[in-house]
């Protein structure tokens, strides 16, 4: 075989490999979304999170959520931050195209419910290191069982044995930068041609349908936040500390307790309407949770699943 023979045979095996990775749809962690052509225009001219994203800002009165967490603690062991996981994960529930992620210029149902929170190392140290981890709310879940399984994952994080992501930041951090430069880039193409394995993903909080960070925790004001471009988290939710505010009641101004959340979404995974419809199912969690959350009977009969169909809920 001559060089240019040679040289030919490489670049049909090239073709044909770059053919058969074009025509690889499926993930380990969602199923491939056929949508309308306009919406997969998008892709190529905003192709990236950052590029896409919008932001809405939404005031909560949140006294109902005060007497709740007030009851619930005499119950169960539920905060401010369990019931957040809590209505955003209901929230999207009922909004499963708020679900989704866009990857390698295509559209996927992501096949879990996964929500990502921050959290101390140390509680109520505020030099303590701040992690992200991440929560599978699984089908028929309740709060009381999601607020067990989130403090077991916390146990994890506090108790100082190393993490998936500690394991992950220690490896990046010892890399070369020249190798660094070069394996970044590799590991978006392995996901853009949906290569990554699921054990990657599984453990990295920002392959994750939304992630909050809790700002009011340490008596901070809600920013906005970035959507990293690592990952394909469409949604990042920031909380600030609840405040006293004027409120309008029946015409009149009153003083209410007010929650402040600021969200940023992907607008490639579906359109501002239905953001809009999904931070209104969330609102009326946060500002309802008597009804929309329960768990405070002794017999559970009020006990109410977080990971329900839309016509189920």
């Amino acid at each position: 075989m001559s060089h240019l023979q040679l040289f030919f045979a490489c670049l049909a095996a090239v073709a044909a490999l770059l053919v058969l990775l074009e025509l690889k749809t499926s993930r380990p962690d969602g199923a491939l979304v056929q949508v309308h052509p306009y919406r997969q225009v998008m892709w190529y001219i905003l192709p990236s999170r950052n590029e896409s994203v919008v932001y809405f800002d939404k005031y909560l009165d949140a006294t109902e959520l005060l007497a709740y967490l007030d009851q619930a603690k005499d119950k169960f062991d539920a905060t401010l931050n369990h019931v957040l996981v809590a209505a955003i994960a209901k929230g999207i529930s009922q909004n499963p195209t708020m679900n989704r992620f866009v990857s390698g210029r295509r559209l996927y149902q992501r096949n879990a419910l996964w929500i990502g929170f921050s959290v101390k190392r140390k509680k109520l140290d505020r030099e303590a290191k701040l992690v992200v981890a991440k929560q599978r709310v699984e089908p028929g879940m309740t709060l009381q069982q999601l607020c067990a399984a989130i403090e077991e994952r916390v146990g994890v994080e506090r108790s100082g044995k190393t993490t998936y992501s500690d394991r992950e930041v220690g490896l990046l951090t010892k890399i070369p930068r020249l190798l660094f430069v070069l394996a970044y880039p590799l590991v978006h193409k392995l996901d853009y041609y949906n290569l990554l394995p699921a054990s990657f993903m599984d453990g990295d909080p920002l392959y994750s349908s939304a992630v909050i960070s809790n700002l009011g925790s340490v008596g901070m004001e809600a920013g906005y936040h970035h959507l990293f471009e690592w990952g394909n988290c469409p949604a990042f939710v920031m909380v600030g500390k609840i405040e006293e505010r004027p409120w309008v009641v029946d015409g009149q101004v009153v003083p209410r307790p007010i929650l402040h959340i600021r969200f940023s979404y992907d607008e490639r995974i579906d359109d501002g309407l239905s953001a809009g419809h999904g931070i209104a199912s969330i609102q009326r969690v946060l500002e309802n949770p008597f009804e929309e959350l329960g768990c405070l009977k002794d017999d559970g009969s009020d006990a109410v699943s977080l990971n329900s169909p839309p016509e189920a809920a």
